[in-house]
């Protein structure tokens, strides 16, 4: 691993409280970034583990005095030693995918604690989470429900359950990550949900006893949540008045982080005691399915500045890495804060598009962003990419995946090493071995 370069200061107890000197989250001021991209290479993702364990223990603070658990949403980042840290902390899982629940089980999450969620769920991934003994699935079609059924009839097993209900809520975020209205892909409505538990016997190897629901994500208002923390609590005191026992009570995940200046994201506190006043009364289990919120803001990528060009209209930056290493503003148009490093942070500033060499227009970071003048070879941190960064990476253009590192204390690791060109490759085969269809 090599000689330790990375010290912390006491400040980290504040969590990602940026520092206003170099504009880098405190987790990250006293980190030789510089030595660690030249040791490790760029693009580089850096996760801070202070960071991560600040923030599930202090949502883990906010909900003590409630029968509540946290399954991290491993969509989010499913770096297996992220979640490993996760795990040390307490943390199950909420998985959409067979993969994920691999992942999930392979970082030491037990089965009991993972919640199997999406709207489309294959029957080798339902039969893979039965066989593990999984905790709860969230039903979100009637297709799915008989599915679920038919599979665990046939192991002689008894599922559990939960309905995602759609509760119609605008969630007001970008609509591309809007999942609780009506329109959305996801959930069924209240009307078709009552009608399942009235016919719950049609299921008898699946036990019903649960609700879930899932707004959306990068929320930034509790408003919405509360709104439909409402309509949760007012569908469950009716199902509970129809004789029907209700055990679980999912309120899904969605909490926003801050990307720029003048954002405000949501506190722990004011999130739980939203939870506490619609929940009042309710003696099952509570969970909670963050994401973002846990580790966005303890990523950043370290990527160099390969050139500097000035267009007939435009001035851009190029960096080395690309949209198909972090996705997210060419998808949402999302914004990221972009912190140049070293000598380059004191000199005159200049206003950029700061692009990838990635083939296509919208490999683009930011436009009109301005920063310090920048030259070839200087290096920059892209904030706030621990969420939707590498977990949604691909390797277009044939750019191999990017290495990622975690840090702790006095020293870092290595938790994903830079894909090779010939391990990308490796899947590929010239045509010889032909079959008839």
């Amino acid at each position: 691993m090599g000689a330790a370069i990375f010290f912390w200061s006491n400040a980290l107890d504040q969590g990602f409280t940026r520092d206003d000197h170099c504009g880098l989250p405190e987790a990250f001021r006293q980190a030789d970034l510089p030595a660690l991209a030249a040791r490790e290479g760029t693009p580089l993702y850096v996760y801070a583990a202070p960071a991560i364990r600040q923030r599930v223990r202090a949502l883990r603070e906010a909900l003590s005095g409630l029968d509540a658990g946290i399954r991290y949403a491993v969509k989010a980042n499913g770096n297996g030693a992220v979640l490993r840290l996760l795990a040390e902390e307490g943390a199950g899982a909420d998985i959409v995918s067979g993969g994920e629940l691999e992942r999930a089980l392979r970082a030491g999450i037990a089965a009991a604690d993972i919640v199997f969620s999406g709207v489309g769920k294959s029957d080798a991934e339902i039969a893979l989470a039965l066989d593990v003994g999984i905790g709860r699935f969230n039903i979100e079609s009637r297709a799915e429900l008989d599915a679920i059924q038919r599979i665990a009839a046939a192991r002689g097993v008894t599922a559990v359950a939960s309905v995602r209900i759609n509760p119609d809520v605008d969630a007001m975020t970008h609509a591309k990550i809007s999942t609780g209205k009506a329109e959305n892909k996801f959930g069924v409505s209240i009307a078709e949900a009552r009608a399942w538990f009235d016919a719950k016997a049609q299921w008898p190897d699946v036990r019903l006893d649960g609700l879930h629901m899932h707004i959306g994500s990068q929320l930034l208002s509790l408003d919405p949540v509360r709104e439909a923390l409402a309509r949760m609590a007012a569908f469950w005191k009716e199902l509970a008045a129809a004789g029907h026992a209700i055990a679980s009570i999912d309120v899904g995940g969605g909490l926003g982080v801050r990307y720029r200046e003048g954002e405000q994201a949501p506190d722990a506190r004011e999130y739980a005691d939203a939870i506490r006043q619609a929940l009042a009364g309710f003696g099952g289990r509570i969970l909670v399915e963050p994401g973002r919120w846990l580790v966005a803001e303890a990523g950043i990528v370290l990527t160099r500045v390969l050139l500097e060009k000035h267009g007939q209209a435009r001035r851009f930056l190029v960096l080395d890495a690309a949209m198909n290493d972090l996705l997210r503003p060419s998808l949402y148009d999302a914004w990221h804060d972009i912190v140049p490093l070293g000598a380059a942070a004191a000199r005159e500033s200049a206003t950029y598009d700061v692009v990838g060499p990635v083939c296509e227009t919208g490999d683009t970071f930011a436009t009109a962003r301005e920063l310090p003048r920048c030259e070839a070879g200087d290096l920059v941190a892209i904030l706030g990419a621990g969420a939707y960064g590498a977990s949604m990476g691909s390797t277009y253009n044939s750019r191999p995946l990017p290495a990622e590192v975690l840090v702790d204390g006095d020293r870092y690791a290595v938790v994903r090493r830079r894909q090779s060109l010939d391990e990308m490759l490796s899947g590929e085969q010239p045509a010889s071995d032909w079959r008839r269809t």
